[in-house]
């Protein structure tokens, strides 16, 4: 994971600060600063250039600059160490520096930074340790100034918390001192821009064949939909493949804080909120969005997340003829959804009795589907879930399907699957009249 194509060691010179590790930081900031003065000098701008010949053009320079600094300081550096230090100078101007290798490796979904010589990925659902490092603390301070920059915002001691991203749309979320105790620390949550298929899903045993099929009928039925789970679950994943149901002539009005979600219809209007300038002004939220979206005659509203008071606005759409909306929410299982919608309703400022919300819940929701990051590194769906009235101020969760763990095998792998729970939905007929039909025995237990 350290060597490019080449078998070169891009970690050579990394390592704890101080001593040697020092000089070669300072020789390597000399370089950087030689080679933005000569662009500078020469006026030329790198975003004008294609991307093969920018980086042609910047190995020529580097190279010339090296050969000149050594000479004049009377230093050797043999070609592999040359190399390195060009690579990881091209990767700082052109790209994000050390962790550049990572962001291109389509394996990990998640790189996690604590503080410059502790640089951690998620790979294959599982999370390990790698050799990248940067030099020393200014250097990864550097890097994240430059991120922070290009996303339009701003952090010092006064703002130490930033949430940005980068130019390939991965989100970033940076603590600095003096929240974060140890230095900083970057969360780097891995856009991918291929598209996750049903079929993949059920390749990876993350939901059986019958089961997928079920959640088609229920989109396509325009059931209202919440995916639920906890942090890294596979939420928004879920809410991708299965927003591809939806059919292709509707209009469809998404709402994200960070776009992430991949549409594939051709009439999608996407919106994303703006957090407040520096000034803390002109933010816009997910509720504003909300708001804004149910006058744009939307056939289906998509939430990327409800986390506050829009869950309020989401559930009065669901209500009001937005039938085949859908949403995520952070939750532990299908049955906390309820009391987690509860507390993000009163966080709109209303003094609502719970009577009330459970109203609007039970008349809005008609399925939840719960995912779950199991302990083998594989995210699977852990219980597909009716919302049902049972009295004048009560409503229950039904679980139509769970997952049923049958073992764990020494390779480290769960197996299981989900397996009906003898429930038959109360929306079935919604199902029919939408021309789904089901074998008899489809909701009976095996």
């Amino acid at each position: 994971m350290n060597e490019d194509r080449n078998g070169v060691n891009r970690n050579k010179f990394s390592g704890k600060s101080g001593g040697q590790e020092d000089k070669q930081y300072d020789f390597y900031k000399k370089i950087l600063m030689a080679l933005s003065n000569e662009l500078r000098g020469n006026k030329i701008d790198l975003s004008t250039y294609p991307k093969e010949k920018t980086r042609q053009m910047l190995e020529s320079y580097l190279e010339r600059i090296v050969t000149n600094e050594l000479t004049s300081n009377y230093q050797t550096m043999n070609r592999g160490e040359r190399k390195t230090i060009i690579d990881q100078c091209i990767d700082d101007t052109l790209g994000n520096g050390p962790i550049e290798s990572l962001l291109r490796d389509e394996s990990i979904t998640e790189i996690m930074i604590n503080g410059p010589f502790d640089v951690r990925v998620e790979q294959n659902g599982l999370q390990k340790k790698t050799p990248i490092k940067f030099y020393n603390e200014q250097h990864l301070m550097n890097y994240i100034e430059r991120v922070v920059s290009r996303s339009g915002r701003h952090i010092d001691e006064a703002n130490p918390m930033v949430d940005a991203r980068l130019e390939n749309g991965s989100r970033v979320h940076i603590v600095i001192p003096p929240v974060s105790l140890n230095g900083p620390h970057v969360t780097i949550r891995k856009f991918t821009k291929a598209i996750l298929h049903p079929e993949k899903l059920i390749e990876n045993g993350s939901v059986t064949h019958p089961v997928m099929r079920f959640l088609e009928a229920c989109v396509q039925s325009q059931l209202n939909i919440i995916v639920s789970g906890g942090t890294n679950s596979g939420k928004t994943t879920l809410l991708n493949v299965l927003s591809a149901f939806i059919q292709p002539e509707q209009r469809i009005i998404t709402i994200e804080d960070s776009a992430e979600l991949q549409l594939q219809q051709e009439h999608v209007v996407k919106l994303e909120c703006r957090h407040a300038s520096i000034e803390g002004k002109n933010e816009i939220t997910t509720r504003d969005l909300v708001r804004t979206s149910l006058r744009m005659n939307p056939n289906r509203i998509i939430v990327g997340e409800c986390r506050g008071g829009e869950a309020l606005d989401m559930l009065q759409a669901m209500n009001t003829g937005h039938d085949g909306s859908m949403t995520t929410i952070h939750a532990n299982s299908p049955q906390d959804v309820i009391s987690r919608l509860e507390t993000l309703v009163l966080m709109a400022g209303y003094d609502l009795p719970t009577r009330a919300i459970r109203d609007q819940i039970a008349s809005a929701v008609h399925l939840i589907v719960h995912t779950a990051h199991f302990i083998d590194g594989k995210r699977r769906i852990q219980n597909v879930s009716e919302i049902r009235r049972t009295g004048t101020a009560n409503i229950e969760v039904v679980d139509i399907f769970t997952f049923d763990q049958t073992g764990y095998s020494a390779n480290n792998t769960i197996h299981g699957k989900l397996i009906a729970n003898n429930i038959t939905p109360r929306f079935l007929s919604s199902l029919h009249k939408a021309g789904f039909t089901f074998p008899q025995n489809f909701f009976e237990k095996a």
